[in-house]
């Protein structure tokens, strides 16, 4: 479950209307996880359908959409899970890996880091 609440953005597809809201950021949670009526509210639609296992061993299908998201004074398009009303919204670890983050559990904060690559610096001719 959440560790620490964070606020986040998300934005409609042109960027001219925005809701606001306090998401748990979530280290086991793979994907931002938002009420399905605020993706309906903004315009979105889902582009794709997958099973997610939730803490307490269920599997359910959900909706998906790509959604422009901001925090920490970026916007990204992040894939986004139309979440159950009245669920908690949920920061997921892709989102925030997307904005090159990490979580700092201890002192409840996203803190910058360096991506990370899996090939030299060097372009071999």
């Amino acid at each position: 479950m959440g560790v620490f609440r964070y606020p986040l953005e998300v934005l409609n597809s042109d960027g001219t209307r925005v809701e606001r809201l306090e998401a748990w950021v979530d280290s086991g949670a793979s994907y931002t996880w938002v009420p399905g009526s605020l993706f309906h509210r903004l315009g979105h639609v889902s582009v794709v359908r997958r099973q997610f296992k939730l803490a307490d061993g269920c599997v359910v299908e959900r909706d998906m959409a790509q959604a422009p998201v901001r925090f920490e004074g970026q916007q990204l398009m992040t894939l986004c899970v139309f979440g159950d009303e009245g669920s908690e919204p949920l920061l997921g670890v892709v989102t925030v890996e997307e904005f090159a983050l990490g979580i700092d559990p201890v002192n409840r904060r996203l803190v910058p880091m360096i991506s990370m690559m899996l090939m030299t610096s060097h372009v071999h001719s």
